[in-house]
């Protein structure tokens, strides 16, 4: 069985419990706690499956190890294609894609735990400081997204269509995020609407962080 080395709040590792459960792909969860101990990402034990030290990382059944949610969520898309998470027309996959990315690539890394402990602990910004920082960024990630959302016929049910995607399981962690730092997500009305949709499928139940073996209250 594969093995998914996760922790319940991260948002990229998050992405990747989302499609593994939208494809009914069974692996074992190895929990690697982000704050406790000053980090065990940064222990030797982990340095070994990712020098890089992040979450998530998939251990498969040959000892093959991929890191890098984005690249982890496109493996998953090939090697189990019977549930497909991109739409087969070019021109809809690209659209998926930069969904994806919005959130992946502009929103995330500006936010994650990394970049907030480093504005608290390096640059010794306060706490409304950096709440300040977060929610800059995140409420330009989402105003783009919106309207990218609200302008295309292609948005349906979910961010593409009437089934969930590559960009609901990008989007969906990042939703969880912004609600945890308070922001008002009340002008993203199309925004809201998918993450309904997606709050009542069971595969975002099961994926979500206070499912997961590891959440603490």
């Amino acid at each position: 069985m594969i093995k998914l080395y996760t922790y319940w709040r991260s948002s990229a590792a998050y992405r990747v419990r989302i499609a593994l459960a939208l494809k009914n792909v069974p692996y074992e969860s190895a929990y690697v706690h982000l704050v406790r101990d000053g980090g065990e990402q940064l222990k030797s034990e982990y340095d070994a499956i990712n020098p890089q030290h992040l979450v998530p990382a998939l251990e498969l059944d040959d000892a093959t190890v991929l890191t890098q949610s984005m690249a982890i969520l496109e493996y998953l898309e090939d090697a189990y294609p019977d549930q497909p998470l991109l739409p087969k027309d070019a021109k809809a996959k690209a659209r998926v894609r930069a969904l994806c990315q919005a959130v992946a690539s502009d929103m995330h890394p500006l936010n994650n735990l990394r970049v907030l402990s480093y504005l608290s602990k390096t640059l010794n910004i306060d706490g409304d400081q950096k709440s300040t920082w977060y929610h800059h960024w995140i409420n330009i990630g989402f105003e783009g997204l919106e309207q990218l959302l609200a302008r295309s016929t292609d948005t349906g049910e979910f961010c593409h269509g009437s089934t969930p995607t590559l960009a609901d399981a990008c989007l969906i962690p990042q939703l969880y995020n912004a609600r945890r730092f308070k922001v008002d997500l009340s002008p993203y009305a199309h925004i809201q609407r998918i993450e309904a949709a997606c709050q009542d499928h069971p595969a975002f139940v099961a994926a979500a962080p206070q499912a997961q073996g590891d959440a603490t209250p």
